[in-house]
């Protein structure tokens, strides 16, 4: 099946396709319905407790108020993709979800100026948005003379104030919010590293995560009031998502920061290549002269074929030694699993993404072999875990 075949697929699964705006698909995943939900559950009956004459028209009200905030979050996105567009960079989609939403890029080159310019161009769209809220605010008359009237009074001031909050939270600096690429930017543009920009930026993003979660119970306490239920339970929600985002955020920058360092040669335990016919007594007289060394078995044309297990081979009693293969004492190796010794950074990580198996011989620019590369240990160097070659017990 084509890639064009499966593309829809994975698009309904992740959500409900929208359409295109400008050439940009728009996918309203299901999450979203979550975040309306508690939008009409708990709005609903504020506003029907502050105008009892709505009725159940507050949660109509409501359900538009959720509504209103998707259009505002659909341009907010929409302006990230345009003014990227502007710089040549092309947009995969934007998906609207539980967390607001996010825009897609395909690769592309960035520098910190233009990255800063496509992040804020989203903050600034809500910022227009509150301004035409505000506009039609003033249009109306100053006491409405019917139902109809008042509503779109109500929904054109929550409309103002939504975008107006979205922008202003969107501007504050620390990541996964907007304004965190402006902490990026600036240590990008110090350091010219844009990793050690963005790992500065997502340790922004926590300090702004506990200072909003800090001040949603200071703020009440400090008024001799008790914190509100719902207000706590919203800050809670948001401070999750946004911890969870810089932590991301964290964590990926250091993954690239690792990925210069990362070396087939590097990381590969000291092998060397033998023909496949070869007996265990010949590969345990080289051990006892190499310990650690670490042995491929090849097929007479050259390829890497097996790799033997040293706990194995040490174990084949030496009366056995010299008529047993030692192919009895390997592991087949996947077919093409070997690596140059020269592969490093994101190249190794995506050449072995297209190798099976789990373990893969090492070769230097004369075909020869010189170690053994093991998967696990790749991961490890990647993520900055400790390398299980060194776990004891």
């Amino acid at each position: 099946m084509s890639s064009n075949d499966t593309a829809p697929v994975a698009v309904r699964r992740e959500g409900i396709p929208l359409g295109k705006i400008a050439g940009v698909p728009i996918v309203l995943a299901y999450s979203w319905f979550l975040i309306a939900a508690f939008t009409i559950i708990t709005f609903g009956p504020r506003l029907l407790n502050a105008t009892p004459s709505l009725g159940l028209g507050a949660y109509a009200i409501a359900l538009a108020y959720s509504v209103l905030l998707l259009l505002s979050v659909l341009v907010h996105e929409l302006a990230h993709a345009l003014m990227a567009r502007t710089f040549g960079w092309p947009t995969q989609k934007i998906v609207l979800n539980l967390w607001g939403g996010h825009t897609q890029f395909e690769n592309f080159t960035a520098t910190p100026w233009r990255s800063l310019v496509v992040a804020f161009a989203g903050p600034v769209a809500n910022f227009v948005l509150a301004g035409v809220g505000w506009l039609v605010i003033t249009l109306l008359p100053a006491t409405p003379t019917t139902l109809t009237m008042a509503v779109v009074g109500l929904l054109a001031n929550i409309f103002m104030w939504a975008n107006l909050l979205i922008g202003l939270f969107n501007v504050l600096p620390g990541l996964p919010l907007d304004g965190g690429r402006l902490v990026e930017s600036i240590v990008w543009k110090v350091t010219g590293n844009q990793e050690k920009g963005t790992v500065a930026a997502g340790w922004a993003g926590r300090i702004v995560v506990v200072l909003l979660l800090a001040g949603s119970i200071i703020a009440p306490l400090a008024q001799g009031q008790r914190p509100d239920t719902v207000t706590l339970l919203f800050s809670i929600f948001i401070a999750g998502f946004l911890w969870m985002g810089a932590s991301q955020a964290i964590a990926g920058a250091r993954m690239r920061l690792r990925l210069p360092q990362i070396s087939a040669g590097r990381l590969a335990d000291p092998a060397a290549g033998l023909g496949s016919g070869s007996s265990v007594s010949a590969l345990q007289g080289i051990r006892a002269t190499n310990p650690g060394l670490r042995f491929v078995l090849c097929s007479p044309e050259g390829r890497p074929e097996f790799v033997v297990d040293n706990q194995s081979l040490d174990s084949v009693p030496a009366h056995l030694a010299a008529s047993t293969l030692a192919t009895a004492v390997a592991r087949p190796l996947a077919p093409g699993a070997y690596v140059p010794e020269g592969a490093e950074g994101a190249e190794l990580v995506q050449y072995l993404a297209q190798l099976a198996g789990h373990e893969y011989a090492v070769i230097n620019l004369r075909g020869q072999i010189t170690g053994v590369l093991s998967q696990n240990v790749v991961v490890a160097a990647v993520t900055g875990k400790p390398d299980p070659r060194h776990n004891v017990g």
